[in-house]
Order: structure tokens, then sequence, then C-alpha cells
């Protein structure tokens, strides 16, 4: 019975007569009153004999019934945009334009680019006006703490939110900080004193051939993970603990090293930490962007051998490296790393504990982890995959 009303509201459609066609359709969609199409059809007829506020609450009952609906959705923001309503209007378009439905009309298909253009000139009114706002205000750009700054920028769609995703293992309840500032850990300027003396242990071994591997290297009972730098001396280490194993030979070469490396809060966990290393990175080479496996650590940096343009991404945080400058970050955050010179950068990294765990957060961290390396045959070396 619907379907034989909706027929006779289209050919009236046809016909041009709009009065019997809307009948028709509110007859339909009284009688099946789930019926999106029906709706639909109403709120066009309503359209065009300009009777907006019914053809409103014909597209409202239609959404309410499909909240998805393509053609209910860009029919309501085209509305709410004649209105004057910019953030109203962009949020059904926005909707519709998410959908990505397929086998859409070429007429609907240009609606949808309509849409997205109506997007992007509110969204470029809306960040004028706050832009103002803010100025007005007294909060120029110079003048804005980088958090609020990078808040905008996401806000803004400029920036992504930037999480924790460790690859292997998450510990609830940690924060979501990219960089922590040095100041805060008493020991690294004792470090960092000894940058000149771990420099001219690394210029001894960078004369030296043989004594760096790539830093990712295959393991034929691990699945390859695709890494960029599979195998490539490009980035490489030289490793002073590994798997929780000192290298006694590499270590004996590097003693001021080691003996910096004492002060720091470094994890003692059977087969998986101690983990330091010198990382070189060689010249015109970008390590791509990857997470680490576990966010209970941070991964710090003594940049040694630091030429110009070299530079770290932590989340939306990107810092040049200085030389004899400590940098700590989670490596559990999306990061990245590029040497833009053509000479080499060494910087000594290791691994520390979270400031934020208690001891009997440690112990139990540490008693979990011994656990999981014991049972499995050949722990992953990704564990100490950092920039």
């Amino acid at each position: 019975m619907t379907a034989t009303i909706l027929e006779q509201g289209l050919a009236a459609l046809q016909r041009g007569d709009v009065g019997s066609a809307r009948a028709a359709f509110e007859a339909a969609s009284a009688a099946a009153g789930q019926d999106v199409r029906g709706w639909l059809l109403l709120a066009q007829t309503c359209a065009m004999q300009d009777d907006r506020a019914a053809e409103e609450q014909a597209l409202d009952r239609a959404l309410a019934i499909e909240p998805r609906n393509v053609l209910a959705l860009l029919a309501k923001g085209e509305r709410v945009q004649a209105r004057g309503d910019d953030r109203g209007a962009v949020s059904f378009f926005s909707m519709a334009l998410q959908a990505e439905p397929t086998g859409l009309p070429p007429v609907i298909i240009d609606r949808l680019r309509q849409a997205a253009a109506a997007v992007e000139a509110a969204d470029g009114r809306f960040e004028t006006h706050l832009e103002q706002s803010l100025v007005t205000a007294g909060v120029a750009p110079d003048q804005r703490p980088p958090r609020f700054a990078e808040a905008l920028d996401i806000m803004a769609g400029r920036k992504e939110i930037q999480l924790q995703r460790p690859t292997s293992f998450f510990y609830p309840g940690l924060p979501q900080t990219c960089f922590y500032d040095t100041r805060a850990f008493d020991w690294v300027a004792e470090i960092e004193a000894q940058a000149p003396a771990m420099r001219a242990e690394v210029e001894r071994l960078l004369v030296e051939s043989n004594t760096f591997h790539p830093y990712v290297e295959g393991d034929a009972d691990r699945p390859n993970r695709g890494h960029a730098l599979l195998g490539d001396a490009r980035w490489s280490a030289f490793d002073l603990w590994r798997g929780g194993v000192e290298v006694e030979e590499n270590a004996a070469r590097c003693p001021a090293t080691m003996a910096a490396l004492r002060s720091a809060p470094i994890p003692r966990i059977a087969g998986r930490s101690p983990m330091a290393l010198f990382s070189q990175l060689r010249p015109r080479t970008h390590i791509p962007p990857h997470w680490g496996m576990l966010n209970t650590r941070l991964i710090c940096h003594i940049p040694l051998i630091v030429p110009p343009h070299c530079r770290l991404r932590v989340g939306n945080a990107v810092r040049g490296v200085e030389a004899g400058k400590a940098m700590i970050f989670d490596d559990s955050i999306e990061h990245e790393a590029w040497n833009d010179s053509d000479e080499t950068r060494v910087v000594l990294l290791f691994e520390i504990w979270r400031p934020e765990l208690d001891a009997a957060e440690r112990a139990a961290l540490t008693a979990m982890f011994e656990a999981i390396a014991a049972y499995e045959a050949a722990p992953s070396d990704d564990s100490r995959l950092s920039a």
C-alpha cells in the first residue's frame, strides 16, 4: 500500500504537480513512519514549495530513522547553512563526508564536493574569529604555552592527537608526555659533563672498520616487519649492553661511557635490560616513524657527534639535536629522526625507568619481564628500537 502511494507521488512529481506529490508523500510517511525514502521525498516537495519548516521536520524524521543517511545529512546541512549557522552546518556536512558511500549519482557527488568546500570555508572563518579573539585577549602566537599551541593545531586539523602506542606492552595511567624536561633528572648533568670523554671514545671507534652493525637486524625466527632500514648500515649500533648483558669487548673500549652510565636509573631486568649503545645515523638518512615496544621506560639520548640539520620528532614536537645536551623522550609515542647533513650523527642511547613508576611497580614489572624473557627462546631486539 505504501509503495503504491509513493509511486503515485512520484508520478505526480514527474507531471509537475508538486501539491499532489506532497500529499501522497505525506500519506505514505504517515502510513509507514520508518520509511526513510518517504520522508526524503516529502522533504524534497516541501523544499520545492519553499516550506522550509516542513522540509526540516521531514529531514529530522529521516535522520532519526537513519542518522547517517547521506542525502538527509546534506539537505539538513544546507538548511542549517542557510540560517547562517556555520558550526551546525559543518557538523552535518562532515558526517555526510565521512560516510564514503559508493555508487552515488553525479548530482549527489557534486553536492558532496560543495559540502566539502563549505566545511573548508567555515573552518577558515572560525579560525580567523578564534585567532582575532585570542590576540584581543592578549594571547598572541608568541605568547602561547606550547601545550596550548599544540591543542589549537589539533583542533584546526593541522596536527593529530599523539598517544602512546607501544607495540608489545601497555601500562595504563602514565602521562602522555613526548619530551621530558631533563632538568627534572638530577643525574643528567653528571652524564652531560662526560660528553667530551665519551665523544673521544666514539671518534676512535669510527676510524675502525666493522665496529658498528645495522641497528635493525633480521631474525629468521621472527617475521619481517618491513622496517625501511632493515639490515641497512646507514643506521647502525655499537652495543655496550644488549639484552641485559654487558658486551665486554665493547665496554672495555669505552670506560668513560660505562662509568657515566652508572649514574642513570637504568632498569636491571635479566634477559632485557640494561640496554645501552651508540646509535650512528649516516648522512642524508631518515629513520621513518615508528613506536617502541614498551611505555614503562623512557629513552635517553646523549648527542656526542652532531652535525647541523639533525632533528628528532616525538609526537607533534620536533627538536633540533645539540651536542652534549641530553634528550629524554617516550618512544612508545610515534617518533622519527633525520640527519640531513653530509656528516655522521652519533648519540649515546639508553633506557631508564619512567619516574612515575614507584618501587613496587618497578619490582612487579621486573618480575614480569624476566618471566617473559625466560619464556622466549630469543628475545627480539625490537625492544631497543628508538631513533
